[in-house]
């Protein structure tokens, strides 16, 4: 695959065999995650019914030590150390 300039943002051109062994088409949302250094994976963004599987099977659990930090939360590093 090659990186090339799309406006002011870089694209990826997937090849055909990429495209068909996901059934992408035109308009679909994709996600490119990192999975370790330097290796990444693509898959199809998640559609709402999707999503909505994942939380009714979320159902509100979260490990026993569990503490919720506002400020951990909303923290931001903005490099200035």
């Amino acid at each position: 695959m090659q990186v090339a300039k799309w406006g002011n943002s870089l694209a990826v051109r997937l090849p055909a065999s990429v495209v068909e062994a996901l059934e992408l088409r035109e308009g679909d949302d994709i996600e490119i995650v990192v999975e370790q250094s330097r290796t990444f994976a693509i898959r199809r963004k998640p559609g709402t019914d999707e999503l909505l599987q994942r939380l009714r099977r979320f159902r509100g659990r979260l490990p026993a030590d569990f503490k919720f930090s506002r400020d951990d939360a909303n923290e931001r590093d903005d490099g200035r150390d």
